[in-house]
């Protein structure tokens, strides 16, 4: 797509090259989109707010064949804390998943690895730009970047916001970010020097402690006597190793600091995750406090789901009203995710307040209890990990299955073994037909859609409850479920697909 006068163009211009723009980019430039994503930052980030990797996050990585290189980079555990006021932590080996751990993976290495994917698919990552304004037009966005080289106007058909809680893009869009502000703050430190056998004790007072890939260690304090100290004051050393003390009896021998910060519990979340050609995801979406550890990998699932909808868009195959369910499927996780990390905080936050101590303690003991009960642990285990992310049907007599995320089975398919999510490495649609044979499978959708669809006759698969009875199934580039079908009548499952391929694909099978 052209546009005459401009100084540059592209098809989407992503505006920050955190790990969500990245993994936004190179999914577009996946389906064929030319792609640009600037950042303000001269170059990435030393230090890493976020640390880890959740379940769904690393289904992602397998979807696009890019697991082996994340867990080549990180450590895995076994599971997280919900709340560090708490003993008993989440346990996501139970979950129903290849990938039933976190990965510890600083957000360094993340980007990293995203960027380094990026570059391989083609797209352009200019740090040292900053957008500073935006103007929309009938057939594109305007965007006016200062750069080392001067100032330059971007036109794109799209833009896309990923740059954070601060989103210049978001305010220029004009889209509200309400929620509610800083009551308390914790500090966090990066330690190139530190005594590990202080690290238990630590973690008994509600300390923070991870050991990092470089070699440093990482301490988040809650000092009851400075948690009310505002976010923006600065951190100093000394600080930081009273609080150490006071919380749990030893400084833990820390020196060398990499990184001093603090950090405030506001909460915010975006209007809208749309203006016209405007698009925002990541922390200019959402804000919390980072409890249970979501701000990244929910960005990274936005990033996932708007991608593909975005191409078709670009490429002039999406179907009406496709860039829409992106507001529709994403906000109401953001609006969990915000409403659920505020809970979260008050499990940290009451127990370090005098007035609640007490009460605190005691609703902490019994949350211990609860955790202690497998469905329960496994429940809120789901929801902290998002693979229990299920979107809304669009029909209202679609199968249970539909906007589920799909498990990734073992398939016996004509071609020898496979995985679903090796299916969906290249970003196409995925229709499963569990039909044993392979027959008539050119009726399934005409030749022009092969660049939208990978049909796949499955003579055997792995047994998983959720799928007893399932004929077809269609599934999307993110991994989620679009279409489900229990019927093997020739008649009415011709009509169903039909109507499934239309409605997500834009394709219409042959007769």
């Amino acid at each position: 797509m052209t546009y005459p006068g401009s100084d540059e163009d592209t098809g989407v211009l992503v505006v920050g090259a955190g790990p969500t723009g990245l993994l936004l980019a190179c999914e577009l430039a996946l389906a064929g989109v030319r792609t640009t994503a600037i950042d303000k930052r001269a170059k990435p980030h030393r230090e890493s707010r976020a640390l880890n990797l959740h379940p769904r996050s690393i289904e992602l990585m397998d979807m696009r064949g890019l697991a082996g290189r994340f867990l080549d980079a990180g450590r895995t555990v076994p599971g997280w804390q919900f709340a560090v006021s708490l003993k008993r932590p989440l346990d996501f080996t139970a979950l129903d998943t290849r990938h039933p751990y976190a990965l510890l993976l600083a957000q360094a290495g993340t980007e990293a690895l995203l960027a380094e994917r990026a570059r391989e698919l083609g797209v352009e990552i200019r740090r040292g730009h900053e957008a500073v304004a935006l103007r929309q037009h009938d057939h594109g966005v305007e965007t006016d970047v200062s750069g080392p080289a001067g100032p330059v106007t971007i036109r794109s058909a799209y833009v896309v916001g990923c740059d954070g809680g601060r989103s210049l893009v978001r305010q220029t869009a004009g889209i509200g970010f309400p929620g509610t502000g800083e009551t308390m703050s914790a500090v966090v430190g990066d330690f190139a020097v530190a005594d590990h056998a202080y690290n238990e004790q630590a973690r008994r007072h509600g300390v923070l402690v991870a050991r990092l890939e470089a070699g440093s260690t990482r301490y988040v304090i809650m000092d009851p006597q400075r948690i009310r100290v505002p976010s923006t004051e600065p951190v100093t050393l000394e600080e930081f190793r009273t609080s150490l003390i006071r919380v749990c009896g030893s400084d833990c021998a820390i020196g060398e600091p990499r990184w001093l910060s603090r950090f405030g519990n506001t909460t915010r979340l975006a209007e809208s995750y749309r203006c016209g050609r405007v698009f925002l995801a990541g922390d200019a979406a959402h804000i919390h406090f980072p409890v249970g550890a979501q701000g990244l990998n929910t960005g990274l699932q936005d990033a996932m789901n708007l991608g593909w909808k975005l191409a078709a868009t670009v490429r002039g195959w999406a179907p009406p009203g496709l860039l829409d369910t992106y507001h529709a499927e994403r906000h109401p996780v953001g609006h969990a995710v915000t409403t659920g990390t505020r809970a979260q905080t008050l499990l940290v936050e009451l127990p370090l307040t005098e007035q609640y101590a007490g009460p605190a303690g005691h609703l902490c003991e019994l949350l211990d209890t609860l955790l202690g009960m497998e469905d329960v642990n496994r429940y809120l285990a789901g929801r902290i990990a998002a693979l229990d992310t299920v979107y809304p049907a669009t029909a209202p007599d679609a199968d249970p299955l539909t906007g589920r995320r799909m498990p990734d089975i073992g398939l016996t398919t004509a071609s020898g073994p496979a995985r679903v999510y090796e299916l969906l490495h290249d970003g196409r649609f995925v229709l499963l037909r569990f039909d044993g044979g392979g027959k008539h499978l050119h009726a399934t959708t005409t030749p022009a859609s092969s660049d939208r669809i990978r049909v796949v006759s499955v003579q055997e698969h792995g047994d998983h409850r959720d799928l007893k009875d399932v004929s077809e199934i269609l599934i999307r580039p993110d991994g989620h479920i679009a279409w489900a079908t229990r019927t093997t009548e020739p008649r009415t499952l011709h009509f169903e697909r039909t109507g499934a391929l239309t409605a997500w694909t834009g394709c219409t099978p042959a007769p």
